[in-house]
């Protein structure tokens, strides 16, 4: 694991936590250092703090993915507007931690992440039970068609671009196209892990699935049932 944070009492205190869990860590104080380490030693996962000195984390991570680095990346940040929150989501990073943190949050989503990638850093998709194997390689609902070995998606004539962990949730959505998911079951599907009913996590993930989705004159694909959870539809 990779871990840039230029607080050093921080990058102390999570490195020290870090590696009772088990991890490897390299700790380094900025984007610089960062890029470098990944570059010399490409690792299994990515800790990265938002604000640093020179390059901050969402420069490192859209290098990295620029370079078509598929590792995923957690980012850390102290800024809670969902604007924010986007910008490392649109870098390419999987998913963010907000300051202050319980360390025990990192290390759920640090595993979470682990689980859907594979020694090539490829994504496992988790297929729902009710999804029959042979229908993996291509899915259709409501004018969306997705690739899911290939990782690609499209709505009518146009490719969608979409980070590991949009791509995921619109499987998720596609492949119950018409059924409601509650919050519980995507976090469960997609994180492997439910964050509970304070974390906006899942909120901002399907805020930029939708923007993504848009298209002039056409209708909304994904409706919040509110209270309960979320659905793919053509209405």
């Amino acid at each position: 694991m990779l871990l840039a944070e230029d607080d050093r009492a921080i990058r102390h205190a999570l490195e020290r936590a870090l590696t009772l869990e088990g991890y490897q860590v390299t700790a380094v104080a900025d984007g610089v250092e960062a890029l470098a380490q990944a570059h010399k030693t490409p690792p299994d996962v990515l800790l990265l703090d938002v604000m640093m000195p020179g390059i901050d984390g969402l420069q490192v991570c859209r290098v990295l993915r620029a370079e078509g680095d598929r590792t995923p990346i957690l980012m850390l940040t102290a800024l809670v507007e969902t604007a924010d929150r986007i910008a490392g989501l649109d870098a390419g990073a999987d998913d963010y931690v907000v300051k202050p943190f319980d360390v025990e949050e990192v290390f759920a989503r640090l595993r979470a992440l682990l689980r859907r990638t594979n020694p090539d850093n490829g994504a496992v998709i988790d297929v729902p039970k009710e999804v029959p194997p042979s229908s993996d390689r291509q899915i259709e609902a409501a004018g969306l068609r997705m690739d899911v070995q290939a990782r690609r998606a499209w709505r009518g004539g146009r490719e969608l671009e979409l980070t590991r962990t949009e791509f995921e949730l619109l499987e998720l959505l596609v492949r119950n196209a018409g059924i409601v998911l509650d919050h519980s079951t995507i976090y469960d599907r997609i994180w492997g892990y439910d964050f509970g009913p304070g974390s906006k996590n899942l909120a901002v993930y399907v805020g930029y699935l939708r923007r993504k989705l848009e298209e002039p004159g056409a209708p909304a694909l994904i409706h919040t049932v509110r209270g309960v959870g979320y659905v793919l539809r053509e209405d």
